[in-house]
């Protein structure tokens, strides 16, 4: 199939843990056997969950797709401060943990809404050309941009002992792994991310997902392509806030 008959569409992936966005897309391109392929927003390699990825004419959104607010899950740890703000970074503190639910539950209230956040300094945001994590992995000294984001909302859905789980609303630039570093913090035990998965972006749902692997590991990848690939006018009237499918908050519909 040559790219100008290649179907042109929204594709919603799960992405595995371990795996970079960029490598999702080459993956596909491969299976597809099309190079118009692109994604709406980066996971980094060790968080997983929804994949925007934009097939064909519908890759003139995906500036678009990816301004659009998100939510996670995130998993953390208390009691543990890293470089890297998560569990594969190296150790820079450690101490006690005395915190109570009610504790943890109104420090993370006090994050919600508009602020300045630092995003870490192990991450991809660049500075005069260069992604922040090659400063690092260098030893260069580099200022750090900082950014408004915004919190719209967090609850705590599991705290037992030092290790918890929220579930977060916010805006896109939010830097997941500087909200819980910053927790730690302001609860004077440190505090470092051990998992993100995302569960939203804009109107589009985890629940509407396919593996990865559905699309790799089959003989057939265009037909199942075409019964996932959500179409643009159907991503465009998802976008529109007075449409019937964007206030319903229903899935967008998919290619027959």
């Amino acid at each position: 199939m040559t790219e100008v008959q290649s179907p042109s569409g929204v594709l919603l992936i799960d992405k595995p843990r371990g795996i970079t966005s960029h490598d999702v897309v080459s993956r596909l391109r491969r299976a597809f056997n099309m190079q118009r392929i692109g994604h709406a927003g980066t996971l980094d390699p060790d968080a997983t969950g929804l994949l925007i990825l934009c097939l064909g004419k519908a890759t003139k959104l995906s500036m678009t797709l990816s301004e659009k607010d998100k939510t996670y899950r995130v998993g953390f740890l208390l009691g543990k401060e890293t470089d890297t703000y998560d569990s594969v970074g190296q150790v820079l503190a450690e101490r006690p943990v005395n915190a109570t639910r009610e504790a943890v539950e109104s420090v993370l209230q006090g994050f919600v809404g508009t602020q300045v956040q630092r995003p870490p300094i192990y991450s991809a945001v660049k500075v005069k050309g260069r992604k922040l994590y090659e400063y690092a992995r260098a030893g260069k000294p580099v200022e750090i941009p900082t950014r408004h984001v915004t919190i719209h909302s967090i609850q705590l859905l599991r705290l037992e002992g030092a290790e918890g789980e929220i579930e977060v609303a916010c805006s896109k630039g939010t830097y997941v792994r500087t909200l819980i570093h910053d927790v730690g913090r302001r609860l004077e035990t440190g505090a470092i991310t051990t998992s993100i998965r995302r569960l939203m972006s804009g109107t589009f749902s985890l629940e509407e997902a396919r593996t990865l692997d559905y699309f790799t590991e089959t003989s057939e990848p265009m037909e199942r392509l075409r019964s996932a690939l959500i179409s643009i006018p159907a991503v465009l009237m998802a976008q529109t806030p007075t449409s019937s499918s964007a206030s319903s908050n229903k899935p967008a519909s998919r290619i027959a």
